[in-house]
């Protein structure tokens, strides 16, 4: 009898809760049509390509490359565009100045919907935060980059180089193409490691590589998270394969990122690091972030310290890789300008062996060639932001507060009603004389505006020692069997590597 009972009630209770998943499922199915109602409704004066009655355009997107296919929509329909991933999540897509001045010159949040995924891995930190919060920790973090700060991470830049370039000596031996990108990696991580986060000369260690892989796994499952329709939903999303992946990876970041915060704690209880840190005038970005209280006296909470470390750790190498990969890519298509760079650097450098700071300012053409490449290879090629309050254009038409807004800086950079040519390199384009009258938010490789990147003046010097010494060493060619496959990867990637044949060119470089 009794076992007949507690088979009913729980027969019954099973009933109940499939009633009250499907109660739910139900609810969360209105919520969404009512969103994706308002959301086309806002974007109703924007005319775009036609969407696929389920995955709305991310289909087309993953079958064709989403990069190319992009500035092609945008040659169809100047301004903006309508863009949706899925059938509930729909970006207003824009790639023209005056729009991108129009969202980006004000202080709208990332849009949750897109940067909430980042939470798991880098929690509330510079780019997930916005209002007070996010103000405050700008205000606090700004420091760690004034240029007495940058002054002396020359040298480290330098250094980490070199480990790099005497490795690319023994592959250039076997006389044939390899792939960069992932050495170019590993020494941008080495020199944040170095610079940022108080890390000995040592080198990278088995962790630091670890980290360095979870990383590219991090960025990957995250492209596809936003891109796919069913990865939409949390708790959907935790019970797949790839949510479980997403969360194994986001451990291998995080047990680094902890290894790091202990080691500086354990190295400041030293006197003699103490003193080291009381003489020098401005403080890293670790120190800060560890010294750090707020107007009541109370220092940041061991989540607000991790996920600010987790923050520029991913991004204060991941972008600059991309830049310096996509920089010598460039060089090796463009010889002419790849010979002119060198000459200008070895003038700069005469009989010296060492770069000095006041080297960096010289590096005028250099300069020029590295923004070209940041125009045609932008590190993020893609921003989003959900609108605080309505934003009229230039053109008349306009989007509701709520709105979602992609900024597709790939296709900025290659619009051709700002860009003549845009798909040729040419570095005069960021001469004085033609800079001077053009548009300050048609090139914004760093983002723009008051959410702009705290961190590119490190990495447009980290870029330029590093270009500096790489042609000073060897002479850069393409493999035409392997042209690099871009890849939109949260950061610009290549599918296939970004394989280049390396000769060397002797010594005579800072050493």
């Amino acid at each position: 009898m009794v076992p007949a009972l507690l088979s009913l009630s729980l027969s019954r209770l099973g009933l109940w809760a499939l009633g009250l998943i499907l109660v739910l499922g139900f609810l969360k199915f209105i919520r969404l049509l009512v969103r994706r109602q308002f959301l086309a409704k806002a974007m109703d004066s924007f005319p775009g390509p036609p969407t696929h009655w389920l995955f709305g355009h991310a289909l087309e997107i993953q079958q064709t490359g989403s990069l190319d296919k992009v500035v092609s929509w945008a040659h169809q329909f100047p301004y903006a565009h309508p863009l949706w991933f899925g059938q509930f999540l729909g970006f207003l897509n824009i790639y023209e100045p005056d729009y991108a001045k129009a969202v980006y010159s004000r202080g709208d949040p990332k849009a949750p919907d897109v940067y909430n995924y980042f939470l798991q891995w880098i929690g509330k930190g510079l780019l997930v935060l916005d209002g007070p919060t996010w103000f405050q920790h700008r205000k606090l973090l700004t420091p760690g980059f004034h240029y007495d700060v940058l002054k002396p991470y020359v040298k480290v830049f330098a250094d980490s180089t070199h480990t790099m370039l005497d490795k690319w000596e023994e592959k250039a031996r076997k006389d044939k193409s390899f792939d960069i990108f992932s050495d170019v990696g590993h020494m941008a991580l080495d020199t944040l490691m170095k610079c940022t986060f108080g890390k000995g000369n040592s080198g990278l260690g088995h962790r630091d590589h670890n980290y360095y892989l979870a990383v590219s796994d991090l960025t990957l499952l995250m492209q596809q998270r936003i891109a796919s329709l069913q990865y939409h939903d949390d708790f959907i999303y935790w019970l797949t394969p790839h949510g479980r992946r997403f969360l194994r990876a986001c451990q291998v970041a995080h047990d680094h990122t902890d290894q790091v915060i202990r080691e500086r704690k354990a190295a400041l209880q030293d006197e003699k690091e103490q003193k080291k840190i009381q003489n020098r005038r401005h403080l890293d970005f670790l120190d800060i972030l560890l010294g750090a209280r707020d107007e009541n006296g109370i220092k940041l909470s061991d989540a607000d310290l991790r996920a600010e470390v987790d923050t520029f750790m991913f991004e204060g190498h991941d972008t600059t890789t991309s830049g310096i990969s996509w920089f010598l890519y460039c060089m090796a298509l463009n010889p002419e300008h790849q010979h002119r760079c060198r000459e200008e650097v070895r003038e700069i450098l005469g009989d010296r062996d060492s770069f000095q700071w006041d080297d960096l300012g010289k590096m005028t053409y250099l300069t020029m060639c590295i923004k070209e490449s940041l125009r045609l290879y932008p590190p993020v090629p893609q921003v989003y932001r959900q609108l605080s309050k309505p934003v009229s254009f230039v053109d008349g038409r306009s989007l509701p507060a709520g709105s979602l807004v992609s900024l597709h800086i790939y296709a900025l950079h290659r619009n051709s009603a700002v860009w003549p040519d845009p798909e040729v390199f040419d570095p005069l384009r960021f001469s004085p004389e033609n800079v001077t009258g053009r548009h300050p938010f048609a090139f914004m490789p760093f983002s723009a505006g008051p959410r702009n990147c705290i961190g590119q003046q490190f990495a447009m010097n980290e870029m330029k020692v590093v270009a500096a010494l790489c042609l000073l060493r060897f002479e850069f060619a393409v493999d035409p069997l392997q042209p690099p496959i871009k890849l939109l990867q949260l950061v610009l990637r290549s599918k296939n590597g970004i394989y280049l044949h390396l000769k060397p060119l002797g010594s005579g470089t800072e050493k």
